[in-house]
């Protein structure tokens, strides 16, 4: 009884064992390849619980998610101005056909990653060697980008894989001709500043002579201005003497000799050396009989 009660126990415990090893799962973000002695019977992209043969048969699983491969080092390519530059570059993949990337890389990711470097290298090298230094660093890294993407992306589906994207994360010269890039940007910066220079003293030079039109002018009309002025004040000055003189001849001739006086005499260190018997005295003279 306890024979056979042991016997049971051992038959329960390896159905278990086999029900065990026969189910397995599979989950949404992988993919599920069986293998039966080394050869595909069954490939499950649906999430789920599955059943395989025990001991003969057994599962391998691959990322249904976008993958990275990063070179480790940037990658010299030459320019169409045979001018060598550095490029760091990255892409994304996923598997799209788990069967064709089994078959084709051993579904081993390094392998994988051998083969889309290749390719990668490739496009880029053909999209370098078409374009100028400026035209990689900043005018058309986009359109680089985007065609490498595409042959790429076409290359890889030979092996299952999918290219999302291909980014360019860095595109720098090497030493030697940074330098020489640098001296020419220098050179040119000198020149631009030097005609910046330039203009400006030409524009500055025309101010100044425009400025001194300008006070020339305002001079000028200010001078005639005051000409005119003058001359009015001045008619209009005769003009009232003028008048004085024809209501009172003697007392307009009179003031006339006392500004006369006054103009001559300012100073008392004023000396006038005239014949006494000069007109210039006529009312200094009379003065003395009016007493």
């Amino acid at each position: 009884m306890r024979h056979s009660l042991s016997f049971v126990a051992a038959a329960i415990f390896g159905l278990l064992v086999v029900v065990a090893m026969s189910i397995f799962t599979v989950d949404q973000r992988k993919f599920a390849i069986v293998l039966q002695l080394g050869e595909i019977k069954e490939v499950i992209a649906e999430p789920g619980l599955n059943f395989k043969w025990p001991l003969i048969q057994n599962v391998r699983y691959f990322e249904k998610r976008i993958l990275t491969y990063d070179s480790a080092e940037p990658e010299r390519f030459i320019t169409s101005e045979k001018k060598p530059v550095l490029v760091d570059a990255f892409v994304k993949w996923r598997i799209i056909d788990a069967k064709q990337y089994y078959i084709s890389v051993q579904g081993d990711e390094t392998r994988a990653h051998i083969r889309l470097s290749q390719t990668v290298n490739a496009g880029l090298r053909e999209e370098f060697g078409r374009r100028t230094v400026h035209e990689v660093v900043s005018g058309e890294r986009e359109k680089i980008m985007d065609e490498v993407r595409i042959k790429a992306d076409a290359d890889a589906r030979a092996i299952g894989v999918q290219i999302v994207d291909v980014r360019l994360k860095r595109v720098d010269l090497v030493q030697e001709v940074s330098e020489s890039v640098y001296r020419r940007m220098e050179t040119e910066r000198k020149r631009v500043a030097n005609e910046l220079r330039s203009k400006g003293a030409a524009d500055a030079e025309k101010i100044r002579a425009d400025a001194d039109r300008q006070r020339e002018i305002i001079i000028a009309e200010a001078y005639r201005d005051a000409q005119r002025i003058k001359g009015e004040g001045d008619a209009r000055a005769t003009a009232l003497y003028a008048q004085a003189f024809g209501q009172n001849p003697e007392f307009y001739a009179f003031y006339r000799s006392l500004e006369a006086y006054r103009a001559s005499f300012r100073n008392k260190g004023d000396m006038l050396v005239i014949d006494p018997n000069s007109e210039f005295f006529k009312y200094l003279k009379s003065s003395g009989k009016g007493k």
